[in-house]
C-alpha cells in the first residue's frame, strides 16, 4: 500500500504542473494492480463545454511519459492511462467542493454517521473541518477526516 501511495504522490506533483500548462486540472492519480499488471492512471478535467478531449488525454500522456521516465520513480512495469474522470466526477480537494456547491452527491464515510455511511444530497458548501449537505430537505453535517468517498451523483 504504501508504494502505491508514494508513487500516486509522485506522479501527481509531476502531473499537476505539466496537466496546468495544457490548460488542464488534475484531479486524480491511482496506481493499483489490475488483472496481474500495475496500471497508473490519471485523471484530468477542463473546464470547457465539451471537457476533456481525446487530444487533451494524448498531449499529457506524452508529457508524463518523458517527465516519468526522467523521474525514474516506478520500479514495477505499469500501464499509464490518461482520462476524464467521467460524469460521476470524484470530489478530492477543498477547491472542489467549493466548484461544485448546489451540484448532488454520493457520500460515503470511513464509519457510520447516525447508522449510516451513504448520503446522497445537493453540496451545500464547507465549513470548518466538515461538509454539508442537503438531503430530504435535512441539513447534515460530515465531518471531512470521515470521508473515505466524495462524487457527483448522476440521476439515470
Amino acid at each position: 500500500m504504501a508504494v502505491k501511495n508514494s508513487v500516486a504522490t509522485v506522479v501527481a506533483e509531476l502531473a499537476a504542473p505539466a496537466a496546468g500548462e495544457l490548460g488542464l486540472e488534475l484531479v486524480d492519480v491511482e496506481f493499483l494492480k489490475e488483472g496481474g499488471r500495475w496500471i497508473l492512471r490519471v485523471f484530468i478535467d477542463k473546464d470547457i463545454p465539451g471537457g476533456v478531449t481525446h487530444n487533451d488525454c494524448e498531449a499529457l500522456s506524452q508529457r508524463l511519459d518523458v517527465l516519468l521516465d526522467e523521474a525514474d520513480h516506478i520500479s514495477q512495469t505499469y500501464y499509464l492511462e490518461v482520462s476524464s474522470p467521467g460524469i460521476e466526477r470524484p470530489l478530492k480537494k477543498q477547491e472542489d467542493f467549493r466548484k461544485f456547491a448546489g451540484h448532488m452527491v454520493n457520500i460515503t464515510t470511513y464509519a457510520p454517521l447516525a447508522g449510516r455511511k451513504k448520503f446522497t444530497g445537493k453540496l451545500e458548501g464547507t465549513g470548518e473541518g466538515v461538509l454539508l449537505i442537503e438531503e430530504e430537505g435535512r441539513s447534515i453535517t460530515i465531518p471531512m477526516d470521515q470521508i473515505s468517498s466524495a462524487k457527483l451523483h448522476v440521476k439515470i
